[in-house]
């Protein structure tokens, strides 16, 4: 479901050391800040670079196997994380509470905003050949092509929050969840039945064709080095999307911290945040006056990158790209736009809106599927313009 190589020449032991000892600082970096909370949050995150990495997890390429060649197994695998996250998540945001603080799902309004947002970020994610988990992982891999677009994608959505007061004032159904109108257990049960009539169509129209999906656990060596089969990669993203829950009180989210990037960054160029607008409303003023490293969001971000890069070493797979042509470098920085703008505007990316508000039972994540798969035809033709593969 990724781009990157599966096989390659055994890197450095060096890269092995340095990916440890740099996720070794990070966890005594966080540690004096909030106790075990962030550190905690710091292993989830690597543990989530890892599976993505192993199991090559990705949205952009198979969605875009699934358009072209009624490959169904990236959405197939899709569908496997999704339901194992509905049925982990109804019966915590059911209670409400755990662990003595509150939790709360990933549900914000449908609507307008997130019609537009995620068509926007359906086009970016081919025409940069990654979806916003993507971007983390390629990263940690070496993809420098894939870091120009998580650049971009951070400029996107900083510049988005100019515009997010007058999107937010457009025609929306405001935040719907099947488990508040209807009770958790009702709710996931009837999203477990829609994944179920989904699966019956892919397996239908659009049968896997991965060997990756003919197999539940990885095997010998794989199990350390990779690759991991999508099935077991998908469930393990669906039970560390659950661990975040029960840590932060959230889903698991990456939009925000990618929106903050953009802000400190454009803050060292001598921006000065306005009186008004989305700077000023009270959490995003709050995040912008403190480090990087006391954001959870950013501190994940930064997490799954170095777990990325561990697998990577681990299973001889990093490689930096060393060649560049215009074309293609574009086509990264404007489907990074993309989908940062897109992703503001839609309350999150495929893990915020997507993974996490639909396994919130959120109506705004089930319409971010249907449009976001409404610009993916857009994006694989803008793709061809620029010259890149199918």
């Amino acid at each position: 479901m990724s781009q990157i190589a599966a096989t390659g020449p055994r890197p450095p032991r060096a890269l092995l050391a340095a990916a440890s000892v740099l996720i070794v600082g990070l966890l005594a970096m966080t540690m004096p800040a909030t106790g075990g909370r962030l550190p905690a949050l710091v292993l989830i995150g690597a543990a989530m670079g890892m599976t993505l990495a192993h199991g090559s997890y990705g949205f952009a390429y198979g969605w875009r196997a699934l358009v072209l060649r009624r490959d169904g197994s990236g959405a197939m695998a899709n569908l496997l994380m999704l339901a194992a996250a509905t049925v982990l998540f109804a019966p915590i945001l059911a209670r409400g509470a755990v662990f003595g603080h509150g939790v709360a799902g990933a549900i914000a309004p449908a609507g307008v905003p997130v019609a537009v947002g995620s068509f926007l970020f359906g086009v970016g994610m081919q025409m940069s050949g990654a979806c916003a988990s993507g971007c983390l992982y390629a990263s940690g891999g070496g993809n420098l092509r894939t870091l120009l677009a998580l650049l971009f994608f951070c400029a996107g959505a900083f510049i988005a929050t100019f515009e997010l007061p007058w999107w937010l004032s457009l025609p929306s159904l405001g935040a719907v969840s099947f488990g508040g109108m209807i009770g958790w257990g009702p709710g996931a049960t009837l999203q477990i039945v829609a994944f179920g009539g989904l699966a019956l169509i892919l397996r239908r129209f659009a049968p896997p064709a991965s060997p990756m999906m003919r197999a539940w656990l990885p095997k010998g060596s794989a199990w350390f080095r990779g690759p991991w089969p999508l099935p077991f990669a998908a469930l393990m993203l669906a039970g560390l999307n659950w661990l975040t829950l029960l840590i932060a009180g959230h889903p698991w989210s990456i939009v925000w911290g990618f929106t903050l990037w953009g802000a400190k960054g454009a803050s060292l160029l001598g921006w000065v945040p306005p009186a008004h607008g989305f700077w000023s409303w009270p959490f995003p003023h709050a995040a912008l006056s403190h480090g990087i490293l006391a954001d959870e969001t950013s501190v994940m971000n930064i997490s799954i990158v170095l777990g990325a890069l561990l697998a990577s070493a681990i299973g001889g797979r990093f490689s930096l790209t060393t060649k560049f042509e215009p074309l293609p470098l574009l086509s990264a920085a404007l489907g990074g736009l993309a989908m940062g703008y897109g992703a503001r505007l839609a309350f999150g990316c495929n893990i915020g809106s997507l993974f996490s508000g639909i396994a919130s039972t959120s109506l705004h994540g089930w319409e971010w599927l249907v449009f976001a798969l409404l610009g993916t035809p857009v994006g694989i033709a803008l793709r061809r313009r620029f010259g890149l593969p199918d």
